[in-house]
């Protein structure tokens, strides 16, 4: 198992993990080559970004994209993607990869990190059995364009 940095020279491995993890289920999105191409290329593309792919034997497996972000409390890493191809679930690279992203937050002196996911679908209980709990303070809005 080894960790890449996630640079142009293979996004489209990540490419073809997400849509592999996000078009089925649970999650039974329909994202396009093309989208998931801009999207993944926007969340690297920010200069405070971080992002890794975990390979099996010359095969991504999982993927983890984020970035550094400074409060006036602390230092933070926002996981604003985390996914593991559906073939490879439930075989400890989830894991493997969280642990990746904890050292990746200690060499960098960061103290928090922070993610977004469904409450309702199984990523809410594989965060939580690391440690990530609800901030009940806080709520996720959005308004639809009219």
């Amino acid at each position: 198992m080894i960790k890449v940095e996630l640079t142009s020279d293979n996004l489209h491995d990540c490419v073809a993990l997400f849509l592999s993890a996000y078009n089925s289920a649970p999650w039974n999105c329909q994202w396009t080559t093309e989208k998931a191409t801009l999207y993944l290329d926007e969340l690297r593309g920010n200069s405070n970004s971080a992002g890794f792919i975990l390979y099996e034997n010359e095969t991504a497996v999982g993927a983890i994209l984020g970035h550094r972000k400074t409060w006036w409390t602390n230092r933070q890493f926002m996981i604003d993607e985390f996914f593991i191809s559906p073939d490879f679930q439930r075989k400890g690279y989830g894991k493997k990869l969280m642990q990746l992203c904890e050292e990746y937050v200690a060499l960098h002196d960061i103290d928090l990190m922070v993610l977004m996911t469904n409450k309702y679908l199984p990523a809410y209980q594989f965060y939580e059995r690391y440690g990530y709990v609800p901030a009940d303070q806080y709520t996720f809005m959005f308004k639809q364009k009219i």
